[in-house]
């Protein structure tokens, strides 16, 4: 966990535990815990892999990590707000047996906002206790919908250069034959197999690697929209908005509305 502390999560007896950090630091290891996890981005942004899956987590965005799931934190912005709940889940309920991510909603946020006064509390509370398993209780009904925000690592070894053409080129216009060379496989073939590996085709993944980085890129507050899509390849705002649209099930002046409205609270300063 945090490269500051030497809390041990697993020799922990309370059935909850809450940890936020203003300036979250992670040892980049793969680990497991026996609680699940619900894992809060403040403000920031985190990537986690889980599962030889990339996920990312925006602003106001959460997952849940269950039980002995393991995972670690690849890369993250240079300041990171995030709250982490550890809990001892339903065993009959299958929704703490799969991965999510989602947009976290108001009422949510502010359950999770009002829970970081029991950050770091090593012995059981019976106030914590009553409030945490309110919140996990009504978790499943929070995330109507999760986002596909997660990217799927390739185990073929034919596909390294590719993917490493893609995530330095995304923003560029893709060229089957040149990535069938660095392959050296047919047109065809790389296809299938990249379908396969990935579970997306390689336009679909391009599509998704250039809205994580616009995801980034609005969260940094630096740019606007317009300069965000052409920055990642896209040809115009609408076709930008169509696409990120299509990934996040909602539109990008939703998205920074979440973000002004965080920076007038004082949320993300």
């Amino acid at each position: 966990m945090n490269a500051n502390d030497n809390i041990r999560i697993d020799e922990l007896k309370q059935p909850y535990f809450v940890w936020f950090e203003d300036n979250w630091v992670h040892d980049n290891v793969l680990h497991h815990h026996k609680k699940g996890q619900l894992v809060y981005v403040e403000s920031g942004f985190q990537y986690i892999t889980i599962e030889e899956r990339i996920y990312l987590l925006p602003q106001n965005h959460a997952a849940w990590i269950p039980s002995n799931i393991i995972h670690k934190t690849n890369s993250h912005s240079e300041k990171i707000k995030l709250m982490i709940m550890f809990a001892d889940t339903d065993q009959k309920n299958a929704f703490y047996d799969e991965i999510n991510v989602f947009s976290v909603p108001p009422v949510l946020r502010e359950m999770i906002k009002y829970a970081e006064k029991w950050s770091k509390l090593m012995k059981k509370d019976a106030g914590e206790t009553i409030f945490l398993k309110a919140l996990f209780n009504e978790l499943p009904h929070f995330v109507e919908q999760s986002l596909k925000l997660h990217l799927c690592l390739p185990k073929d070894k034919r596909l390294e250069k590719v993917m490493e053409h893609l995530h330095h080129y995304y923003n560029t216009e893709i060229k089957i034959e040149e990535l069938g060379e660095l392959a050296l496989l047919s047109s065809r073939s790389l296809e299938r197999i990249f379908k396969k590996e990935t579970g997306l085709t390689l336009s679909k993944y391009q599509q998704m690697l250039r809205i994580i980085k616009s995801l980034e890129l609005l969260s940094s507050g630096n740019l606007t929209i317009s300069e965000t899509a052409y920055e990642v390849g896209y040809k115009s705002v609408q076709a930008y908005s169509r696409s990120f649209q299509s990934v996040m099930q909602s539109k990008p002046t939703d998205f920074m509305k979440n973000i002004n409205l965080g920076l007038e609270k004082g949320i993300y300063s």
